[in-house]
């Protein structure tokens, strides 16, 4: 398996070697050393701004305090296992260190991507940790909408990716499962019932008036189901929306490892014995008839009602022993992703995580912005409560599931989303992920086509590879365990997206530039090892984001 190719092996030697010749300069406390891929590639392979960071504190120009380090970084490249991988390190932009890859050392990153099928080979960033990731958990009031499943993607994607990285990842889906939405609903399906039951019924704004309601309250009325009370429509409607969900979101590529049921939690009595807990540490105290939780001690802006003065909870007790169940259950990290109007709620959650006794770091909250569904360049306005949305199912039916994951992850969670339906449904180059999917369908036609040559590794001699096209290539094969440790250090599987359309550009340009295979046999099979290469990173670019690899097109 392979070992010293990945990004972070390298990025922890440069990070090394750079520490030893700031201390050979007298700087004891080395500041944050970054490495980083730089945009263009005549500035190197991976660049580093520590000269920049180290000019407030030398009181030096950054240019002065590289042309310092570059000397010593030069000297001591064997010291720290580069010698064989960084063939020149040059000083560019007033004082960025840029290091140049070896040919050789991509040659023999390639080839043994080739002989193990694997791009990241034994990085293990998570070392097994245990996380769990909570997504979606949309309220069961209705079907899921494109904001649902936005972040329906990001979760999933985000879950796929942690667990290469070594985290050993739970997904789940918390099911508000009652209280008043939940009322609403069930008094919702009461009313249309009646309606179609030939009463006059006033039903109040409020209340949910999407057709699925309509449909409920038919399947009811025409299988004549016996249902004897308000709590009969609450549960019928309940389990009905539920499952709805549940099958959306299978067709969507997502699985959950747990369904956590609010009721259940609710009947366990842990809540009140979280706040027991709470209390005991002095966190909890009584004012104006109601119990108050002391959030501002952990930087709240102000302390937050648990139980009211009529003695019913607020939204935040469940969630206090919702949080504490998941550090019961052994997760050393909880990541929540929330919609846009869960911003506020993200400093009293803190408060609880720390309230518990735990690291606040122990919860990373990732706010996933807003969509918007563009049809025939006009937006389509969405009210939830009138039932006036696109729903992920339509869209789904519309442009398919691979057009729908790829578009709602093409930017990144913290932007609002465009969502073009027209492009989506593009058969094209305008279209992205369709554009990367011909790459992929492309490189396996080739390999197809070559089916009676052999791939003898040995017999392989990459440095034919001279064409400025296929180095282009070979760069960015490097790259792909960079951009995962992006996406772990960013929480976002954006840079994937971003990645697979660099990869299919630089491919589709090598491939309407340079014949794969041709009358000389060597460069032939120095060139169906290099697309034998894209196609596993395609793959597994692909597999995280949820996206399937169709062979032809």
């Amino acid at each position: 398996m392979q070992k010293e190719y990945v990004f972070p092996k390298i990025e922890t030697n440069i990070s090394s070697l750079l520490k030893s010749c700031l201390s050979d300069l007298g700087v004891s406390e080395s500041p944050l050393i970054v490495i980083e891929i730089p945009k263009e590639r005549a500035n190197g392979d991976l660049s580093t701004n520590v000269a920049f960071r180290l000019s407030p504190v030398l009181k030096k120009k950054p240019k002065e305090i590289a042309e310092l380090l570059l000397s010593s970084c030069r000297n001591k490249l064997g010291e720290f296992n580069l010698d064989s991988v960084v063939k020149d390190i040059t000083i560019a932009s007033g004082g960025f260190l840029n290091f140049y890859l070896k040919d050789s050392f991509l040659y023999e990153m390639a080839l043994d991507i080739i002989k193990t099928k694997d791009v990241l080979g034994d990085i293990n960033l998570g070392k097994g940790k245990n996380t769990l990731i909570e997504f979606v958990s949309a309220n069961p009031t209705g079907p899921l909408s494109i904001a649902h499943a936005r972040q329906a993607a990001v979760g999933d994607s985000l879950a796929r990716i942690l667990a290469v990285l070594g985290f050993k990842v739970t997904r789940e889906y918390y099911n508000n499962d009652e209280g008043n939405q939940i009322n609403i609903l069930g008094k919702s399906l009461e009313l249309r019932y009646r309606q179609l039951q030939g009463e006059t019924v006033d039903f109040p704004e409020d209340h949910y008036q999407g057709d699925y309601i309509i449909d409920l309250a038919k399947e009811i009325k025409e299988k004549k189901i016996k249902i004897k009370d308000e709590q009969g429509f609450r549960d019928f409607a309940l389990e009905k929306i539920t499952k709805v969900i549940q099958d959306e979101l299978g067709d969507f590529g997502v699985e959950f490892d747990v369904w956590y049921s609010q009721k259940k939690l609710a009947s366990s009595k842990k809540i009140e014995q979280a706040l027991d807990l709470l209390r005991k540490k002095d966190f909890i105290y009584e004012n104006e008839g109601a119990t108050w939780f002391k959030s501002t001690e952990f930087g709240d802006d102000k302390d937050r009602v648990v139980v009211k003065s009529d003695k019913n909870y607020t939204y935040l007790a469940p969630d206090i022993a919702y949080h504490l169940d998941k550090f019961n259950r052994g997760f050393k990290w909880l990541i929540n992703i929330w919609g846009p109007d869960h911003h506020g709620y993200v400093p009293r959650i803190k408060a609880v995580i720390q309230a518990l006794g735990h690291d606040k770091g122990s919860l990373s909250v990732i706010i996933v912005q807003l969509a918007t569904i563009y049809r025939e360049g006009k937006s389509v306005s969405m009210s939830t409560r009138r039932g006036q949305y696109i729903t992920l199912r339509e869209v789904l039916n519309e442009v398919g599931r691979d057009a729908t994951r790829f578009f709602l992850l093409m930017r990144r969670t913290d932007s609002h989303l465009d969502f073009d339906l027209e492009l989506a449904k593009k058969q094209s180059s305008e279209n992205p992920v369709y554009y990367i999917q011909y790459a992929y369908a492309r490189i396996c036609s080739i390999l197809n086509n070559a089916k009676d040559i052999k791939l003898n590794l040995k017999e392989i001699n990459l440095s034919l590879l001279k064409e400025h096209e296929e180095g282009d290539l070979l760069q960015l094969i490097f790259q792909f365990s960079y951009v995962m440790e992006v996406c772990l250090r960013q929480l976002d599987s954006y840079p994937v997206t971003a990645y697979l359309q660099n990869l299919a550009t630089a491919f589709h340009r090598f491939y309407d530039q340079h014949k794969v295979l041709s009358e000389d046999k060597n460069l032939t099979l120095a060139r169906l090892a290099l697309i034998r290469c894209l196609q596993i990173v395609f793959a597994q670019g692909l597999d995280l984001l949820g996206i399937s690899k169709p062979e032809k097109m």
